[in-house]
């Protein structure tokens, strides 16, 4: 199949997904799961939490605020590389004036992430918590209008992958920089 069969299939599922003025409750908390997954509510709550605790949660919170901000960077290279627009709309004017690229999709990417991540340090129920939110928040992306659904799949491979990397690499991490761990 042609490039371009694709992205007209993937622009008319994508379509197909999203919710019109008709679904305001359903629309109201796709809107609430989509920004659920900004990167600056999950800077700031595991900036947080690592600055308050001194347990396991000091370190998980520190591999995943680090995650973050390496995959925000990762994300941003690869969108601005790829420069696709994101799909025509009106909703998510914040993401559309900062970041109008859409390919691929940082909140997936991160939502995909920080619940391999998740899984990975546990404990159980906060990974299973994150395994059940992150595909919500991807799904809300494409049902509010700011993502195609290949951008959402494209964020969920590079989440997973970064995902398991930062999982790989946390024990050489903890030991190049303990002062954060």
């Amino acid at each position: 199949m042609e490039m371009k069969t694709l992205l007209s299939l993937d622009a008319s599922l994508s379509q197909r997904l999203r919710l019109d003025a008709s679904h305001t409750g359903l629309k109201k908390l796709a809107a609430f799961m989509a920004h659920s997954g900004d990167s600056w509510f999950w800077a700031a709550g595991l900036g947080l939490v690592w600055l308050l605790t001194r347990n396991d949660w000091h370190n998980r919170s520190a591999l995943m605020l680090i995650g973050v901000v390496v995959l925000a960077i990762l994300v941003l290279g690869i969108k601005f590389t790829i420069r696709r627009k994101r799909p025509e709309g009106e909703w998510g004017a914040i993401y559309r004036n900062t970041d109008p690229h859409s390919f691929p999709s940082g909140h997936a990417a991160r939502a995909f992430m920080l619940a391999v991540m998740a899984l990975s340090l546990g404990p159980a129920w906060f990974g299973a918590l994150l395994a059940v939110w992150a595909p919500l928040v991807s799904l809300a992306r494409v049902s509010m209008g700011v993502h195609y659904l290949s951008d959402i799949v494209a964020g969920m491979l590079v989440g997973i992958l970064a995902g398991l990397v930062m999982i790989w690499i946390a024990p050489w991490l903890i030991g190049f920089v303990p002062f954060i761990f």
